[in-house]
């Protein structure tokens, strides 16, 4: 599993980059607003597009640190039509012992259909590693089947992931499971947690667990505020239990 961390950012070029990246988003949620509302507008019949932008004291994956501790930045872009929906997704990485790989970059599709009661989600993951070192086999892909349904005044649901060739494990198989449930208590809260086991063939297992608040800010921002933490702090720092915050907007 992801327990390499790279040399840290640093420097006074990286600390502008983050602090204008932060601007742009507190600027992007602050004033971004949706469109007037117009007499008898046409219905959409096009795909929908939204983008969003994030900075946060550390990425956490699975419990795990894919920063060393240190701030991320990340932006990504959803399409959907219908039940369909693509995606991409790119985020700062730093893994330790490796000076090279710089970033992830995630691209999913899939379908979400409601039935029995549920929502469901059936879709592929593909992961890349930019820059990473020759051999290194980070690059995986994941299969996807997830569901979640409204129990009184919360949200309950679980997932499962199974990929044949998991991250920097060569031919290794791996399956990750997790159920999860969030509940808004007062107007602009969610409180949310989630318990998950990540399952590889090389017998890299652990057990992992994270408990946030997120508040809305305005239509298109939001703070959350979370804990992580996993069972094998002895797989290396990045196993240990930590806060993260992170700020994302949404247009």
């Amino acid at each position: 599993m992801r327990k390499r961390n790279s040399s840290k950012v640093s420097g006074a070029n990286d600390a502008l980059f983050g602090g204008a990246c932060l601007v742009a988003i507190i600027a992007l949620g602050l004033c971004s607003t949706p469109a007037k509302a117009q007499d008898a507008a046409p219905q959409k019949t096009g795909p929908e597009v939204a983008f969003n932008a994030a900075v946060g004291s550390d990425y956490v994956f699975r419990g795990v640190s894919q920063t060393e501790g240190d701030p991320a930045i990340s932006a990504g872009v959803d399409v959907t039509q219908g039940l369909f929906y693509a995606g991409a997704w790119a985020g700062n990485v730093s893994f330790a012992g490796d000076a090279d790989t710089d970033a992830e970059i995630d691209l999913y599709a899939g379908v979400r259909p409601e039935f029995g009661g549920f929502n469901w989600d059936f879709g592929v993951v593909s992961y890349f590693y930019a820059g990473q070192p020759d051999g290194a086999d980070y690059d995986y892909v994941e299969l996807k089947a997830a569901t979640s349904r409204a129990v009184g005044p919360a949200t309950l649901g679980a997932a499962i992931y199974y990929s044949p060739d998991f991250f920097g494990a060569s031919e290794d198989e791996a399956t990750y499971a997790e159920i999860n449930g969030a509940i808004s208590p007062a107007d602009k809260w969610t409180i949310s947690a989630a318990v998950g086991r990540q399952w590889v063939s090389s017998d890299f297992d652990y057990t992992t667990w994270n408990l946030g608040a997120a508040y809305q800010l305005t239509d298109n921002l939001a703070l959350d505020v979370r804990y992580f933490d996993t069972d094998e702090h002895d797989f290396g720092a990045a196993y240990d239990g930590r806060v993260a915050a992170s700020l994302k907007a949404t247009f």
